[in-house]
């Protein structure tokens, strides 16, 4: 039977202690502000002890989501792709004041309110998904392998921000002749850089990262490799005429990369250049839309512009896929 003390809580508050001890489990304390509370969880603890379904509650209720952050960032962020990124998340995660409670007593109303919270101060649809995201998994970690196989994961409970509609910007009009030669004015590799992502198609990291040797000069065939990739699969990437024509006229450095330019220093050598061209809401990025459109334009399946572009899945692919109207017209006769 579960045993009840009452006790001097913080501030001299009067608050109920549920002891229950049963033969071959470990003994289950919690404190209650009323006797009523106590009681009422004593009576489910030993009623699932009872059935044979009891499971300890102990870890989850004596951790706190910083502590399980911790853990996190110990045991599971060096694992990841982007584990730098993803080690920024988590310590503006630790700040937050939902990290002082016990993984045991957050419910899908707190991550209701993180939302609010994050929603009123600015953030995006995506960045709180992400957010959720990186939640959702400490509690899974937590769950499946750290002893707290009682807790429910609160973040499955709730609603997700809805994303807004996919980017679709394309070239318009003269954009790409005045981007090309705001690019040769600035100087450096962002002008062959941007000639090669319309070509390829290829992520920008993956840019970043090429390598000569990775380069198959009788196949035209980009090697890259899995662990440079956003799928984790490794991939050849096709080289047409004009992207070898980059390569050719490409210096060769003595790292062994193809560009100068780092993937950061990319993005901002790109945003100058738009600048100077004149031209509004357009990024390094949005070069993979217009490759992976242009792919389709000229002919190519669907899972051949998947197998160039990388994607996971058809349905990624159409994301990025944007076809002008006015360039179907012709094939409708």
């Amino acid at each position: 039977m579960a045993s009840f003390i009452a006790r001097n809580g913080p501030g001299g508050k009067r608050v109920w202690q549920a002891h229950i001890r049963r033969r071959g489990y470990p003994a289950q304390v919690r404190t209650f502000d009323t006797k009523a509370e106590a009681q009422a969880w004593a009576a489910g603890i030993e009623n699932e002890i009872a059935r044979g379904v009891f499971v300890s509650r102990s870890e989850a209720e004596n951790t706190t989501l910083a502590g399980a952050l911790d853990r996190y960032l110990i045991e599971i962020v060096p694992q990841k792709k982007n584990a730098d990124r993803e080690g920024r998340r988590v310590k503006a995660f630790q700040d937050r004041p939902l990290a002082r409670r016990s993984m045991a007593s957050i419910q899908g109303k707190d991550i209701a309110s993180f939302i609010r919270d994050r929603q009123a101060a600015g953030a995006g649809p995506n960045t709180v998904r992400l957010d959720l995201a990186l939640l959702s998994h400490v509690f899974n970690i937590a769950r499946k392998e750290w002893g707290m196989g009682s807790l429910s994961n609160p973040v499955e409970c709730v609603r997700k921000p809805k994303l807004p509609p996919g980017r679709n910007r394309r070239f318009v009009d003269d954009e790409q002749d005045r981007l090309l030669a705001a690019a040769q004015t600035y100087g450096g590799d962002i002008g062959p850089l941007i000639t090669w992502a319309i070509e390829t198609a290829m992520r920008r990291s993956e840019i970043a990262a090429m390598r000569w040797e990775r380069i198959n000069w009788q196949t035209h065939v980009l090697t890259v490799p899995w662990e440079e990739t956003k799928t984790s699969e490794a991939r050849g990437v096709p080289l047409s005429s004009a992207a070898l024509a980059v390569l050719e006229s490409l210096p060769r450095k003595v790292d062994g990369l193809v560009w100068s330019l780092c993937s950061d220093s990319i993005s901002q050598a790109f945003e100058r250049v738009c600048e100077r061209a004149g031209i509004k809401g357009l990024t390094f990025h949005d070069l993979r839309h217009e490759a992976a459109s242009r792919l389709t334009e000229r002919g190519l399946g669907l899972l051949e512009v998947k197998a160039i572009t990388g994607h996971k899945t058809v349905q990624m692919l159409g994301k990025y896929t944007h076809l002008r109207a006015e360039d179907l017209v012709g094939k409708l006769g």
